[in-house]
């Protein structure tokens, strides 16, 4: 290769490094952009990190004991009304953990029949 020729190679490579730097300028600032946005909504956590649990304003079990005061419904449902009154929760399985709720917490919930409780 002749002197030209890596010359040539080398200025190739300074204007691909430019163009990657400006592009990650251009990434930083959308960033910035979207960090801002997730803190308006409030789902940055201390250090600019992503919260990922949901906050609610009740627990579970008190927001359990409220959908089901003077009323009796089945896990499906419960979890349903839970969840319709503003329960936020990224669970897969959040059924399952309102019945384990249920079950466990025996001084708020009755249990009527198989699947059935209200609150005591």
């Amino acid at each position: 290769m002749s002197i030209q020729e890596l010359q040539a190679e080398l200025q190739r490579r300074e204007r691909g490094i430019r163009k990657l730097e400006r592009r990650r300028e251009r990434l930083l600032d959308e960033l910035a952009q979207v960090d801002t946005e997730l803190g308006a909504v409030g789902a940055l956590g201390a250090g600019g990190r992503i919260r990922r649990r949901p906050r609610n304003e009740m627990n579970l079990v008190d927001s359990l004991a409220v959908v089901l005061n003077g009323k009796t419904m089945s896990v499906t449902d419960v979890t349903q009304a839970v969840q319709k009154a503003g329960y936020i929760t990224t669970a897969a399985n959040f059924r399952t953990i309102v019945n384990q709720a249920l079950i466990r917490e025996k001084k708020v919930f009755k249990k009527i029949s198989r699947g059935q409780y209200t609150a005591k």
